[in-house]
């Protein structure tokens, strides 16, 4: 593989992609800082195709990207391969508004060929191609200049590597027959709206016990403004105030602005400053939620309870055998979340009754809430069972034991 030097001028960035433009895939990653900033600070592209690969500063003067972008959003014919790719997606869409498209993780690629749940790049390399990654350089200030030779070799391999491991994977994929599984995943990852950023619906986001409009009208109003405030600063949004400060400031908004200096999280500095002034401003012009703009009701069933708790805990075991059986991850079968839907009765809206997830564990999970499904140990292992197919396998492990005996057993 042909290895570039740093790019930094726009001539030799058209002449690369105009030749990516023509591979089947290209491997992207970026690195970035983003601990002291509201909008995360792009310090370096890596780029790879099966035969080349390189780095490009997007700090350099001049420097015009529009054609690395225009190859990773406009052109549908390259696939974008990315490594737990949700934060260079996000940087992506900052740029140009838009996602690269269409979209391959190996990250998620892995839960659908083994149990791993979420494989960081160093094992995903030692795993494929055993290699051991040397990570010297991975908590260095990427936004420094000049770059050295080990930062830019460092970064660069991000790609080199996945630009090898990517069709070992995909062979992977095609022999299992999973690859359609991870359609709505990879599709969910290019989702635009994930990385939209509106402050107007920055309040869901944050955990508030109640649904009293009033409280979510002043919760809406005060993280959309926190937002514009960091926004306007540029600085991490909990630098302004964290979650949970404005939670407590919606259910118990203070009456004037020297009450501030009283809630917890906030310096008490606010309590003659500007900001507080308009916080104060924000919340005394915040309006009640109408019917409309309440948030949707949580769908649930009948209240777990102990026994619901239990046939969950019974689920979530059920999913760790399947798992283990048809070596997959957990996470890509069923979330918790669903399982304990499923425990309280609710059959509409739960993702493993629905599309591949049914006939891969749905179905069984339904009717192991339904009686029909049941685990038992044979041979020393643990394995689910349908309840009609369990006394055959109880009569093969003891098969000088009558079937009578066995049924009167049961009915004792």
């Amino acid at each position: 593989m042909k290895i570039h030097k740093l790019i930094t001028t726009s001539d030799a960035l058209a002449d690369l992609c105009s030749r990516l433009a023509k591979s089947e895939f290209v491997c992207v990653d970026t690195e970035f800082m983003r601990e002291s900033t509201y909008w995360p600070e792009l310090c370096l592209i890596q780029i790879a195709d099966a035969n080349e690969a390189a780095a490009i500063d997007p700090k350099a003067p001049d420097l015009d990207l529009s054609p690395l972008l225009d190859l990773l959003v406009d052109n549908e014919d390259v696939l974008k391969i990315f490594h737990a790719g949700g934060q260079d997606v996000e940087i992506i869409y900052n740029l140009t508004g838009k996602t690269p498209h269409p979209i391959f993780d190996t990250q998620i690629a892995m839960m659908a060929i083994s149990q791993s749940e979420q494989i960081g790049y160093s094992n995903l390399v030692e795993s494929w191609l055993g290699l051991v990654i040397d990570k010297g350089a991975r908590f260095t200030d990427w936004s420094r200049r000049p770059l050295t030779e080990r930062q830019i070799e460092y970064a660069i391999g991000d790609v080199t590597h996945l630009s090898k491991i990517f069709p070992k994977i995909l062979k992977r994929l095609i022999k299992t027959g999973r690859g359609q599984w991870l359609d709505a995943e990879m599709e969910r990852l290019a989702d635009p709206d994930n990385y939209r950023n509106d402050a107007q619906s920055a309040w869901l986001k944050i955990k508030a016990a109640g649904r009293n409009p009033a409280m979510l009208g002043r919760l809406r109003a005060i993280a959309a403004w926190r937002e514009y405030e960091a926004q306007d600063k540029n600085i991490p949004r909990g630098r302004i105030a964290r979650d949970e400060t404005l939670a407590d400031i919606a259910s118990h908004p203070p009456k004037t602005q020297a009450d501030l200096a009283k809630v917890r999280g906030l310096s008490t500095g606010w309590k003659d400053n500007d900001i507080g002034k308009r916080l104060m401003q924000t919340l005394a012009d915040a309006q009640p939620l109408s019917e409309a703009e309440m948030p949707p009701k949580t769908p649930r069933g009948a209240p777990l309870g102990k026994e619901g708790a239990l046939v969950a805990d019974l689920l979530k075991l059920l999913l760790k055998i399947r798992a283990r059986e048809i070596d997959v991850a957990a996470r890509l079968l069923a979330r918790s979340d669903d399982l304990e839907l499923l425990a309280a009765g609710v059959r509409k809206g739960v993702s493993v009754l629905e599309g591949w997830r049914y006939g891969v564990f749905g179905r069984d999970a339904l009717d192991l809430v339904e009686g029909k499904l049941a685990f038992a140990v044979v041979n020393g292992r643990l394995k689910m069972t349908h309840v009609d197919e369990l006394h055959g396998d109880m009569r093969e492990a003891n098969p000088e034991t009558p079937a009578v005996e066995q049924e009167a057993g049961e009915e004792e």
